[in-house]
């Protein structure tokens, strides 16, 4: 018991219904965006260097400190 061509267009026509158009492209394109960065991010090989690509996030991080008297020190720990 599979489905069928007609199973299918009726389950496809209800989806449609349901969300409408514009939001099934929108999430269409998002998920083409993410396939896209996952591909591109494995050919250049950034998996390979997680340690010197932690390293260099966390120098971004620490050289950008907010300006004002908002700024909280925070000290973060590991969980165990």
């Amino acid at each position: 018991m599979g489905l069928s061509t007609t199973h299918l267009l009726i389950f496809l026509v209800i989806i449609i219904v349901i969300f409408g158009t514009k939001k099934l492209r929108n999430i269409g394109s998002d998920l083409g965006g993410a396939v896209k960065g996952f591909k591109d991010g494995m050919k250049d090989g950034t998996a390979d260097k997680p340690a010197e690509a932690t390293a260099a996030v966390t120098q971004q991080v620490g050289s950008a400190a907010p300006v004002g008297k908002e700024t909280i020190d925070v000290e973060a720990k590991t969980k165990s």
